[in-house]
């Protein structure tokens, strides 16, 4: 199993923490991902981090696709590709409707299909066998709509990509799990419970390889899901730092009926505690919302305790298939335990 460093998205400031990332690097992490929503974007950040780091890879988790054209996404990677000497790592999402079409202005239309055709775009710009044709219900290159101008022209990638780019799909869904296992490198789950893994996620990756058709496509699918990291004696303490994010998510990320988080608790098993928070957290009562969140949902999320606490569940989670981990952290210090526990 290897590590991975997620610095989530920020909050109301533009913080960097170069120190954390630089850490990562010297000590070895896989990658550092960075996050979007309707704040700071990915690529920027992602940038900043390749220019101030030697080795470590650079990850999106994610770039928004109802907020790029496949081919601005294709041409955004191959650029961070070819300047960081082949680290980037194309992570892609739907987010959720509100962003979408809240945020975007976009439709959310149908995610499983919109998806499909966005990675099969990206991937044909990115091969340049041939020049860009498409003919899908979400997309269509050259656009050839009613009030096109007729003018458009079928065009190849001018950049000659020198390094292979992984593509990863965030997904919760079975459906959409189905989908990454089928056509992407690898999977960006949130809110991962490795102790879930074999009842909910399994039967929709396996039912997603097979689809792919790719003998062996299950020993090379890179499995990297987002964990909130502490290593700390108070863990009472540490799972108030991961109450606020975990109750926006069950609570607040979407209204009742499409809160894919809300869902996913449930299918955990906490329908209970997961319908009293998106209640209170609707209602304005967040601190109230947090203080419902169980105990153990969250033990099962993240990874705090001291050293030898945090050693016991890293087997669960090595067990569990997860192939890397990206952690969350705020401190040096977690990472470096982290490194010396795993790597």
């Amino acid at each position: 199993m290897r590590l991975a460093l997620n610095m989530g998205y920020a909050g109301t400031a533009v913080e960097p923490r170069l120190d954390l990332v630089r850490e990562a690097d010297r000590l070895g992490y896989h990658s550092v991902w960075v996050a979007e929503a309707y704040g700071s974007d990915a690529v920027t950040m992602l940038a900043w981090y390749g220019a101030s780091t030697e080795r470590i890879g650079l990850g999106s988790a994610i770039m928004q696709m109802p907020a790029r054209t496949p081919a601005m996404t294709a041409m955004t990677a191959a650029t961070l590709s070819e300047l960081s000497g082949g680290r980037f790592h194309l992570g892609l999402g739907m987010s959720g409707p509100q962003v979408v079409e809240g945020w975007h202005g976009r439709p959310y239309g149908k995610p499983l299909q919109v998806t499909r055709e966005y990675v099969e775009i990206v991937r044909r710009i990115l091969s340049r066998e041939a020049k860009l044709r498409f003919e899908g219900k979400y997309h269509r290159i050259p656009y050839d709509a009613p009030d096109a101008t007729g003018l458009g022209k079928t065009l190849r990638l001018t950049i000659h990509p020198k390094h292979d780019i992984p593509i990863y799909l965030a997904a919760i869904g079975p459906k959409n799990v189905a989908l990454a296992a089928e056509i992407a490198d690898g999977w960006l789950p949130f809110w991962y419970s490795p102790y879930r893994g074999d009842e909910v996620f399994a039967p929709a990756l396996e039912a997603g390889f097979a689809a792919s058709g790719e003998a062996g496509k299950r020993s090379r699918f890179d499995i990297l899901p987002t964990v909130p990291a502490v290593v700390t004696d108070d863990v009472d303490q540490a799972r108030w730092g991961v109450r606020p994010l975990l109750a926006l998510y069950v609570g607040g990320m979407g209204a009742p009926g499409t809160n894919f988080y809300f869902d996913l608790v449930c299918r955990y098993g906490y329908e209970e505690a997961a319908t009293k928070v998106q209640e209170l957290y609707l209602a304005g009562k967040r601190e109230e919302a947090m203080a419902q969140l169980p105990d153990a949902l969250i033990d099962e999320v993240a990874l705090l305790g001291p050293r030898a606490a945090i050693a016991e569940k890293l087997e669960v989670w090595q067990a569990s298939g997860v192939t890397t981990l990206g952690v969350v952290a705020q401190d040096p210090g977690t990472l470096r335990v982290l490194a010396e526990l795993v790597l």
